[in-house]
C-alpha cells in the first residue's frame, strides 16, 4: 500500500480539508487531556520522511492537548555502534547479551545520539522536547534479568547488563508533562549500586503505561499488527482473545515480547494498546483521530 505523498493532496478541497478535521473533533475531545505512552522504533525510526511525519503527529497531539509520551528503542544503531568498535552482537532468547563495554555503548547511542535526534526532531516541528534516561528523577529502578532457557528452567543465562524493571516513579514525567514538555525516555534503568541496565523498550513503555493509567499505549512495529494464521490483520482483541492466540501459537516470534507487555498494560488498567504499523506516514494520527483501524488494538475487557 502506497501513502498519499505531501504533493497529492492538491487534490483535496478547502472543503473537504475542513470535513476532515471535524471528524476528528470527537476524538480529540476524547482524549484531551489524556496520557498516551508510545514506543517508537523500527522503520518509523530511520526513515528520514518516516521521522519528519512522527514528530509532526507528536507535536499535533500535544496541541490538541493530549499528553503523547516517547519511549524509543534503538537496536539497528546499537548494531551499527558495536560494528565500528569491532564488536559483534550476541543474543540469548533475543535478547542482547550486554557486557560493560556493550552497556557504554548502548548508554552512549540511545542517552546521546539516538534520544538528541529526536528530541531535535520534535522541537523542530514545532515542540517542546526533553530527554530522559531512567536515572533521571530516579524514573526507572532494575536489577539484573535473571533469563531462564525456555527449555530448561533450571539453567539460567548471564546476559550481564540486562536488567528488569522494579519500580517506575512518574513524578519527573508528570512534572514535565503538566508544563507543556513532550518526554523522551531512553529504555536505560538504574540498579541499587548506580550502575546501569539496557531494558527492553517495550517493556519500559508498557510498565509506564500502566504506572500512569495512560488512555493508550502505542507500539509503533515494521508489521501491520497482529495477523491471524491465514495473514488478515486483527483490528481489535479483548486481553482474553489474545490469551487464545498465544495458546494456538498464532502469536510468536518477535510478536511474543511486544504482545506479553501490551496484554500487560491492557489488563492493568491501560484502556487500549496499539501496535500499529509505523512504515504507514502519519500512521499515530489515523489510528488515534479516525475510526480507521490501522493496526490492532488491544481493549482491556
Amino acid at each position: 500500500m502506497t501513502a498519499p505523498t505531501d504533493h497529492d493532496l492538491g487534490h483535496i478541497t478547502a472543503r473537504d480539508q475542513a470535513e476532515i478535521l471535524a471528524q476528528a473533533l470527537p476524538y480529540i475531545r476524547r482524549f484531551h487531556g489524556h496520557t498516551l505512552v508510545i514506543k517508537y522504533g523500527g522503520n518509523a525510526m530511520t526513515d528520514p520522511a518516516l521521522q519528519q511525519d512522527f514528530a509532526e503527529d507528536i507535536v499535533l497531539l500535544k496541541l490538541v492537548g493530549m499528553n503523547p509520551i516517547v519511549v524509543h528503542g534503538g537496536g539497528p544503531q546499537i548494531d551499527e555502534a558495536l560494528t565500528r568498535l569491532g564488536k559483534k552482537g550476541t543474543f540469548i532468547q533475543g535478547m542482547r547479551v550486554t557486557d560493560e563495554e556493550t552497556m557504554e555503548v548502548v548508554e552512549w547511542v540511545l542517552a546521546g545520539q539516538v534520544q538528541q535526534d529526536i528530541v531535535g526532531l520534535i522541537n523542530a516541528a514545532g515542540g517542546k522536547a526533553v530527554g530522559l534516561t531512567g536515572r533521571d528523577g530516579g524514573l526507572i529502578r532494575a536489577r539484573k534479568l535473571k533469563l531462564l532457557d525456555k527449555n530448561d528452567p533450571r539453567v539460567e543465562h548471564d546476559v550481564g547488563q540486562v536488567g528488569e524493571i522494579t519500580a517506575i516513579d512518574p513524578s519527573v514525567v508528570k512534572a514535565l508533562q503538566d508544563d507543556q514538555f513532550i518526554p523522551v525516555i531512553s529504555p536505560i534503568g538504574f540498579g541499587e549500586y548506580n550502575e546501569s541496565y539496557n531494558i527492553n523498550a517495550d517493556l519500559v513503555a508498557s510498565k509506564l503505561a500502566t504506572v500512569l493509567k495512560a488512555e493508550k499505549l502505542m507500539l509503533l512495529t515494521n508489521t501491520p499488527g497482529v495477523l491471524d494464521k491465514s495473514g488478515q490483520l486483527l483490528t481489535n482483541l479483548s486481553a482474553r482473545e489474545i490469551d487464545e492466540l498465544f495458546a494456538d501459537g498464532t502469536i510468536s516470534g518477535g510478536m511474543l515480547p511486544k504482545i506479553a507487555g501490551a496484554l500487560d498494560a491492557a489488563k492493568s488498567g491501560v484502556n487500549a494498546v496499539h501496535i500499529i504499523d509505523g512504515r504507514v506516514p502519519h500512521a499515530m494520527l489515523l489510528e488515534i483521530l479516525t475510526d480507521q483501524a490501522y493496526g490492532t488494538m488491544i481493549r482491556s475487557h
